[in-house]
């Protein structure tokens, strides 16, 4: 075995490779469970790429066939219902790992300077993983896959000047149609995922180039062993952190396990119960929602007033809401990065944050008119639906957190933070 390690070795950097990214990368001593979801998105990013090329091995991209290949799939290939569900389910998981990964970098500020531009990679895995997610949600040719990307597409042509063209060349045809079935299934299946995996393997390079953030927000590359140079608050990923991660994947495959096997509708938010009818573009379903993990996008656009019977202003807001977080590592300037040194300021608009994304992703699901009207006769609000003037509401708040951060960051009340890592 060392004389054909030597042999690979001396036409490919395997050692190497092995040594910079794995056993002689130091991570910080403190990590702890909010630092698992990284981990976890590469394992379900593994997962949805071996069941989907399973998947591909009996599906049709035939307006005619796409929805009876899924039956078939499910009811006449040996696992195929296994391995459809853990796709499906495996679809919802990843927004899940990737939201509380993303939810992390706000308490510990691992947006900060010096990975202002692993965030920006993250955020475009984010914005990557939704084309996915959006491109992969037509192909079951089910009444809400086929309704929700009509809706979807239909908002590009709310877009002045190049809307209608925009709209036409998405779906390839005047309407969504098995053109646009294909074109989607080719970006799904073959374009999305290699520019997934490329921007994957950049987050993880300039992960590895300026070092992995901590609970306390400080830079262990501050003290150094003077004999090794390696960080005196650091310890080898692996087999430290590696061995720590399979306890996160095991707990992760149980949850996953359960969900595939006893629960995988999820109560109709994984898969809808209009997914199980076949397309029928004369029938419009009577409530079309996205997948959970767009709601919350969804509830903005929809809390937007129409102007000129045009939906343009929604499309904007919504575009904003999602490419605002790009900007963060220019808007916080806080003198600490962590929470845990934050003062309460910061900590009550971070609270203000969730509670806004968490209630608009619930009111993008359910009609608007799921809490009725106010009564006719409130000024002002007479007579509007209360889930759309609460959405309207909770938008502002979603972008106050951002907007007014320079101002509450930089006037917050911290804690001087430690010199060194510590144990909580």
């Amino acid at each position: 075995m060392s004389k054909l390690l030597t042999w690979i070795d001396d036409r490919f950097p395997l050692s190497t490779l092995w040594k910079e990214h794995a056993s002689e990368y130091y991570a910080p001593k403190n990590f702890n469970f909010w630092y698992y979801f990284g981990s976890l998105a590469a394992l379900v990013l593994v997962l949805q790429i071996v069941t989907g090329i399973f998947l591909t091995m009996n599906y049709k991209p035939d307006a005619t066939k796409a929805f009876e290949s899924v039956e078939y799939i499910m009811r006449d290939v040996d696992w195929g219902w296994l391995i459809r569900y853990m796709h499906s389910t495996g679809a919802s998981m990843f927004f899940v790992v990737v939201y509380l990964h993303m939810f992390r970098g706000l308490l510990y500020g691992s947006f900060r300077k010096p990975r202002e531009l692993l965030w920006i990679f993250g955020c475009l895995i984010y914005l990557c993983l939704m084309a996915e997610a959006f491109f992969g949600y037509l192909l079951p040719w089910g009444q809400m896959s086929y309704w929700g990307a009509q809706v979807i597409v239909n908002l590009f042509s709310s877009i002045p000047v190049i809307g209608d063209g925009l709209a036409v060349w998405i779906r390839g045809d005047y309407t969504i149609s098995d053109v646009t079935l294909n074109r989607f299934f080719a970006f799904h299946v073959i374009a999305l995922p290699l520019v997934l995996l490329g921007l994957v393997v950049a987050h993880i390079m300039a992960l590895h180039e300026v070092g992995s953030n901590n609970p306390d927000g400080i830079e262990i590359k501050k003290f150094k062993d003077p004999a090794t140079g390696h960080p005196l608050d650091g310890i080898p990923f692996h087999p430290y952190y590696t061995v720590k991660d399979l306890v996160g994947v095991v707990v992760f495959l149980a949850v996953f396990s359960i969900i595939v096997f006893f629960l995988p509708e999820m109560g109709g938010y994984f898969l809808e119960a209009n997914n199980f009818i076949p397309a029928n573009p004369l029938q419009t379903p009577e409530h079309i929602a996205p997948v959970w993990y767009f709601t919350p996008y969804y509830a903005m656009l929809r809390a937007v007033p129409s102007a000129m019977g045009t939906q343009v202003w929604g499309v904007i807001v919504m575009g904003i809401s999602v490419l605002i977080f790009f900007a963060l590592p220019w808007l916080d300037r806080g003198k600490v990065k962590s929470i845990r040194y934050r003062g309460r300021t910061y900590k009550i608009w971070l609270a203000v944050f969730v509670v806004c994304f968490l209630v608009l992703g619930y009111l993008g699901v359910v009609p608007i008119t799921v809490w009725g009207q106010f009564p006719e006769s409130w000024p002002i609000l007479g007579g509007a639906d209360k889930a759309t003037v609460i959405a309207r509401f909770l938008t502002i708040g979603y972008f106050l957190f951002f907007l007014l951060m320079p101002w509450y960051t930089a006037r917050d009340k911290t804690l001087p933070e430690p010199q060194r890592v510590t144990w909580k």
